[in-house]
């Protein structure tokens, strides 16, 4: 059908749209499991213990790192050259799928420095308590 209405070379199109979305979409993936799974232990130690407050944080950043990204890719999917041949098409791809992980490690070092930074914030010392104040007439 489509071959029918814009020729092959709008089903090699459509193929590389679907290439690139896929190869965004398992990046994507494989990116956030590794944030999931390794961001918990921070969080749990920035929340001094707290895993639900963590696990919660946690799952909250990584709708937002999904809703980023996918928002992303699927916007990049529009812009940029319209491939004329075979070649142009892989360098449009590689273009469109590098800028895409340069986006997710750009999200990774992002995450990385919220993590940080919260896990600084609760592991500053807390000041000793004063001592007792002594009062005059009791000395």
């Amino acid at each position: 059908m489509l071959a029918a209405v814009g020729g092959g070379n709008q089903v090699a199109v459509i193929w590389k749209y679907l290439l690139y979305l896929a190869v965004s979409a398992s990046s994507t993936v494989s990116v956030e499991r590794t944030l999931h799974k390794n961001g918990l232990v921070f969080l749990v130690d920035s929340f001094l213990g707290n895993e639900g407050l963590a696990d919660s944080v946690n799952h909250l950043l990584v709708v937002g790192f999904y809703l980023m990204n996918i928002g992303f890719v699927t916007l990049a999917l529009k812009y940029g050259d319209k491939a004329v041949d075979a070649q142009t098409g892989l360098e449009i791809l590689s273009s469109k799928v590098g800028l895409v992980l340069v986006v997710l490690g750009i999200m990774h070092f992002f995450n990385l420095f919220v993590f940080s930074k919260m896990r600084r914030r609760a592991q500053k010392p807390t000041p000793p308590p004063l001592p007792p104040l002594m009062h005059a007439k009791g000395m």
